[in-house]
């Protein structure tokens, strides 16, 4: 039986399907903490098909080669610099006033009867830096004030809002879930936003504009008066500050992105070794690019407009209060994949899946809709995916690119059906003041629209690339 469970493909096959199920019973049953169930099933999986102790854990003496050191540090490496500083460049954006003038702007540009679609555009570009769940609590106020003038469901306004910050969390970096995709699967970031936008402006347009018009005609929900109390004390306690311009916050929130794709497409172009393939690589780098953006707004966007020491590090340190349990999980999550790796799971799911012909995007896709639905969060589902799919990938020969694309299948999987074991569906719940049944008929059809348009996209593109 151990040696069935260990050396065949039935058996490490098995071994596979069981620990998935495993690890969704002890975080839905059990309620046992993510990262703390992948180590617990990373373990259990090591030890059931023979890794050995050593190779596993390491000695008392030396530690730093084994499976449980690399797998956590090889992923944390790439990505703690880069989600650490995009939450910082998030919540001083937030801090500044940022959200408000980038929405008065586009409320301006496309008139009160385009005004869904203004709230929407801002949702996708303030969603870049900021995490979904403070876009929410920061943007909703002007939702809550939009919907009373036009006397329409707030529906109407939600939905393409919540559309855009959830693509952008999905697909694109700074954002935990893609960066930790791209770490595992060893894309360069600048290929993951090049297709986290090709992707995620079309899923936003069929969600975020053309199924929330329809959808707010037919769920009329008004503003309850409560929310019209905080928005008011919202815009109040904000009403004494110098908003920034416009050309700022778009400038801070794009350095990032240009300096990142900059430093890819030099890689490509230049020479290597000359000295603009240097400067290049230097400034392209995720974590100098964002270190650079995050000093700057904290210049520009703090100091210069009247924020003390005390009060730029009490936002910093409460900012980064939440980003310590996502590392936790994503850490956890490289070691069940470095697990899978040294097991030879990977290398006979890639044996068995080059016999069917199915294609590796549909099925990294398919997994993470399955965790996802089955457990509710999708940095779980992107890590656990991504740890599944990491080894088959890697006697594929796959392009940049075409990695990237596989990124973003997972990404998509992980959005997809958001229902009741998922914290996101009762904050959209609770700050639009909708009920359960009013929830999963938006919100969860929204999220469904997204991930399938996001999926079929990045299918198409791959096909080309």
């Amino acid at each position: 039986m151990i040696d069935w469970l260990q050396h065949s493909t039935p058996g490490l096959l098995t071994l596979a399907v069981v620990s998935i199920a495993v690890l969704l019973l002890l975080i839905i049953k059990f309620k046992v903490e993510p990262f703390i169930a992948l180590i617990v099933v990373a373990l259990l999986v090591a030890l059931a098909a023979g890794v050995p102790t050593e190779t596993l854990v390491g000695s008392a003496q030396k530690a730093s080669d084994s499976l449980l050191e690399k797998g956590f540090g090889s992923i944390l490496g790439h990505i703690a610099a880069i989600i650490g500083l995009g939450t910082l460049l998030g919540a001083i954006l937030e801090a500044s006033g940022g959200a408000q003038v980038l929405m008065d702007k586009l409320m301006q540009a496309f008139g009160e009867k385009k005004a869904p679609v203004a709230i929407g555009l801002a949702g996708l570009i303030f969603g870049v830096p900021v995490f979904f769940d403070i876009g929410i609590f920061v943007l909703a106020p002007l939702v809550y004030v939009a919907a009373k003038r036009s006397g329409k469901s707030i529906v109407l306004f939600s939905m393409p809002l919540l559309a855009g910050l959830s693509v952008m969390h999905a697909f694109m970096p700074p954002h935990p879930g893609p960066v930790a995709a791209a770490g595992l699967l060893k894309v360069s970031l600048g290929w993951i936003i090049i297709m986290g936008l090709a992707v995620a402006i079309p899923s936003w347009f069929v969600g975020g504009v053309l199924y929330s018009y329809w959808i707010g005609k037919r769920i009329n929900v008004p503003v309850p008066e409560e929310m019209l109390v905080a928005a008011e004390a919202a815009r109040t306690e904000n009403g004494d500050r110098e908003p920034p311009s416009l050309g700022l916050v778009l400038s801070i929130i794009g350095l990032p992105l240009v300096l990142i794709l900059a430093g890819t497409f030099g890689s490509i172009l230049l020479q290597k070794g000359s000295r603009p393939y240097s400067i290049a690589t230097f400034f392209g780098t995720p974590a100098v690019a964002l270190t650079i953006s995050v000093l700057l707004a904290f210049w520009l966007l703090g100091f210069r407009r009247g924020m003390t020491r005390e009060k730029i590090a009490e936002l910093s340190g409460a900012s980064l209060k939440p980003v310590a349990m996502i590392l936790l999980v994503v850490g956890a999550g490289g070691f069940f994949g470095a697990v899978l790796a040294a097991t030879g799971i990977g290398k006979t799911l890639a044996g068995e899946l080059s016999g069917i012909g199915l294609p590796v995007i549909a099925l990294a896709y398919v997994i993470s809709c399955v965790i996802r639905i089955a457990q509710g969060s999708a940095t779980v589902a992107i890590v656990t995916t991504a740890g599944i799919v990491a080894p088959v990938l890697a006697d594929l020969n796959y392009s940049q690119p075409q990695l990237a694309l596989v990124v973003m299948s997972i990404a998509a999987g992980s959005i997809i059906a958001s229902h009741v074991n998922d914290g996101g569906f009762w904050i959209v719940s609770r700050y639009f003041g909708l009920s359960v049944k009013e929830t999963l008929q938006s919100w969860t059809v929204l999220e469904t629209i997204l991930s399938v348009v996001g999926f079929v996209v990045a299918a198409l593109l791959s096909l080309v690339v």
